[in-house]
């Protein structure tokens, strides 16, 4: 028989620590009594074939040539195989990313130069081997959670490094749920996966500050924008949340306008109905009259409110409508103090009309009606305390004339009318 030849062994290298499981092709095995790795037997062989021997092998440094003996003699062959030095990990930057996978992460460490594989929790990863010192690879989808990444060279697997994977974050509640388009409001969100947040934003514009107080709660001031509906996302290293969710909808409400209040006047006593018309009036919180809420007020649609004045000193008080899109612009009402008689002359009269009746008091100027009784009379303005009246016909004796503005009625005064002497 002729002595053992060994023409190759798959792999070629392995740890220094040994163990590598060796296949050793050549001829003549059988009956081998010995495998060696340069001088170190075998942890363990078994001959397969004349041809195959399966090999552990022991450990070792450097390369050192494969041997086979038997009972013929020891293969003389240059067969070498490598002990290499296992990788070593010291970093990995960034340390998280989405579940959904595609973070680049930037290993670091020693002896990377040979690596064959990367994993992220037992799933292979892309890769490339920058140097001996550092490896990019990017991250494959995994469950939230860390996971231990490991890299594999032909000198064994590395230590592990944690990198863990983070839902993206999910916003599920937005309050108060609108705000000024002017921006300004402070905004508390609720959701889930809120650490690390790095940005949040009312339909694509940054919010003017935020403060992550939870994994589940940001207080954001939101920033100027358009009215209307605007989607609010929060962007943290796990992706972005959902802008699509009707829960993070924050809405925007233009500034109201007035355009008129009808009537124009009323009375210091309160009580006048006035309809406001004017612009974005929907949402209304608050109807004012130089800052004193009025006693009601209706909402009746976008462009008009039905409100009730409150009392009020004579003068003219600016009428103001708050939504939450902000208080808008003033509009004048004028407070009348109701009228006064203090005299009338003449203070009779005969029973057929046409006497002409002068009466003075205060806030006479918007003078709308004078009565006689329960007769009106042709009446005209003459000042704010004065107005003269033709006394209407009527039964002798006496009658109360009052006098009518947008204030209200006035006390009564005693008109007489005396029958024409008989013939």
């Amino acid at each position: 028989m002729a002595a053992p030849v060994v023409s190759s062994v798959s792999p070629q290298q392995g740890p220094a620590s040994g163990g590598t499981t060796v296949i050793v092709t050549g001829t003549s095995f059988t009956g081998a009594t010995t495998v060696r790795f340069g001088s170190k037997p075998a942890t363990s062989f078994t001959v397969n074939s004349s041809t195959h021997i399966t090999a552990v092998s022991p450990s070792g440094t450097g390369t050192v040539n494969v041997t086979v003996t038997t009972s013929q003699g020891t293969s003389t062959q240059q067969v070498p195989f490598t002990y290499g030095t296992a990788p070593s990990l010291t970093a990995l930057t960034p340390t998280q990313g989405p579940v959904s996978g595609g973070t680049s992460v930037t290993l670091t460490g020693t002896s990377l130069s040979g690596v064959t594989g990367v994993s992220f929790g037992g799933t292979p990863a892309s890769f490339t081997v920058t140097s001996s010192t550092q490896i990019t690879a990017v991250a494959p989808p995994h469950a939230a959670g860390g996971v231990p990444v490991t890299v594999t060279a032909p000198g064994g697997t590395s230590n592990a490094l944690t990198f863990t994977y983070v839902a993206a974050p999910s916003v599920t509640g937005l309050s108060p749920l609108q705000g000024p388009s002017t921006g300004g409001t402070t905004v508390t969100l609720t959701g889930t996966g809120f650490t690390g947040a790095t940005a949040v934003s009312f339909g694509g514009v940054p919010a003017t500050s935020f403060t992550v107080i939870s994994a589940t709660q940001i207080t954001a001031v939101a920033p100027p924008h358009a009215a209307g509906t605007a989607a609010v996302t929060v962007t943290t290293p796990a992706g972005t949340s959902n802008p699509d969710n009707p829960s993070a909808y924050f809405f925007y409400a233009a500034l109201p306008s007035l355009t008129a209040v009808t009537p124009g006047s009323g009375s210091t006593a309160g009580g006048t109905t006035v309809i406001l018309t004017g612009n974005d009036l929907l949402g209304a919180t608050a109807v004012s009259f130089d800052g004193v809420p009025a006693t009601s007020f209706t909402v009746d649609s976008a462009t008009q409110i039905t409100a009730v004045a409150p009392p009020h000193a004579a003068g003219t008080a600016a009428v103001t409508v708050t939504t939450p899109g902000g208080t808008g612009n003033p509009v004048g009402y004028v407070y009348v103090a109701a009228p006064t008689l203090v005299s009338l002359v003449p203070g009779q009269g005969p029973t057929h009309a046409g006497t002409v009746v002068t009466l003075t008091g205060t806030g006479l100027t918007t003078t709308t009606e004078v009565r006689f009784g329960s007769t009106p009379a042709a009446f005209t303005v003459v000042s704010p305390t004065q107005v003269t009246a033709v006394a209407p016909a009527g039964s002798a004796g006496p009658v109360g004339v009052t006098v009518t503005t947008a204030a209200g009625t006035s006390n009564a005064l005693t008109y007489t009318r005396v029958p024409s002497p008989g013939i």
